[in-house]
């Protein structure tokens, strides 16, 4: 982990990356502040590079991270499903991502049904 500081200055590029790059279009973002971790960590997933993943895992447990990405990107199918898998292999570990992405999609169908 780095210091208070530096993950301060590390959310505010990776924010100032995602607003240039047009990713908040139906929010009124004033600033860093106005976003919780979660949505920073979800938005750096989907749309920055590997160089402003690594930076997440400079300033956020990777169990924080992992959890955001199954509960919020990895339920998503098949439209994320080639981002998914990478992310399933090089950043988690997860040796048979397909196996692990099917059963994360079935839990989360199964828990609306009941």
């Amino acid at each position: 982990m780095v210091s208070k500081s530096e993950q301060d200055s590390i959310k505010k590029k990776l924010f100032k990356k995602l607003l240039d790059e047009n990713r908040f279009w139906s929010y009124d973002m004033a600033g860093v502040e106005t976003i919780n971790d979660d949505m920073l960590i979800l938005k750096t997933l989907i749309h920055l590079d590997m160089a402003d993943i690594d930076l997440l895992f400079l300033i956020y447990p990777s169990g924080k991270i992992k959890k955001v990405w199954r509960e919020q990107l990895a339920i998503q199918g098949d439209y994320y499903r080639s981002l998914n898998l990478f992310l399933a292999w090089f950043y988690f570990g997860i040796k048979k991502p397909s196996s692990y992405l099917k059963m994360i999609e079935t839990k989360r169908l199964n828990s609306f049904a009941q």
